[in-house]
């Protein structure tokens, strides 16, 4: 639980995708929670205790290194403040998406240079000691500059649909924040004329 820490109000950092996870009022279901309770922590090493009322960030994902967020869900949570959280669960899905596919083809097609660098010194994979053989900082600097490039168009695109679901995130929560704020003045104007 160490590894685990409270996040209070934190919107999504980063989203990609073109589809759409599916709701929980969409035929087969989706990664939504009953009202009061946790979503499902699938496949994550940790889990929040029952009685917080936070959303709580769990340790680096293996494949994406994101941070994986549990979203709380109150008993008492609106059509509008679902919309925001399924959002943003739309978003953290996206984002490890994304990060687990990139940085997958990124060890590979990293392992598979220092190969074939390697192969074309007449070197082994492994020195005589079994230490792993590795290439220079300038050798390397070939193949990151050659990653990026090849895989421009597709980070682009991550940026762009970052900024669509990011703003759709912010807009959602300018709703909820007054939404909340009208309710708190209707109780206040009804509390004060008792």
């Amino acid at each position: 639980m160490a590894a685990a820490r409270v996040l209070r109000g934190a919107g999504c950092r980063r989203s990609c995708c073109h589809r759409r996870l599916l709701s929980s009022s969409s035929a087969g279901g989706g990664p939504t929670a009953e009202r009061g309770e946790r979503q499902e922590s699938a496949g994550l090493d940790f889990s929040p205790p029952a009685h917080s009322r936070n959303d709580w960030i769990g340790p680096p994902d293996k494949h994406s290194n994101l941070r994986p967020v549990i979203f709380y869900v109150s008993p008492e949570e609106s059509p509008l403040e679902r919309r925001l959280r399924e959002v943003r669960q739309e978003a953290q899905a996206c984002d490890q998406r994304f990060w687990a596919r990139h940085n997958r083809a990124f060890r590979q097609e990293k392992e598979e240079f220092i190969y074939s660098r390697l192969k074309a010194k007449g070197l082994e994979v492994r020195d005589e000691t079994g230490q792993k053989a590795t290439l220079n900082a300038e050798e390397m600097a070939d193949f990151y500059k050659d990653f990026l490039s090849k895989n421009f168009r597709k980070h682009m695109q991550y940026n762009r649909d970052w900024y669509k679901r990011n703003f759709t995130i912010t807009f959602l929560m300018g709703q909820v924040a007054l939404a909340r704020a009208l309710k708190w003045l209707r109780w206040k104007k009804k509390n004060v004329g008792n």
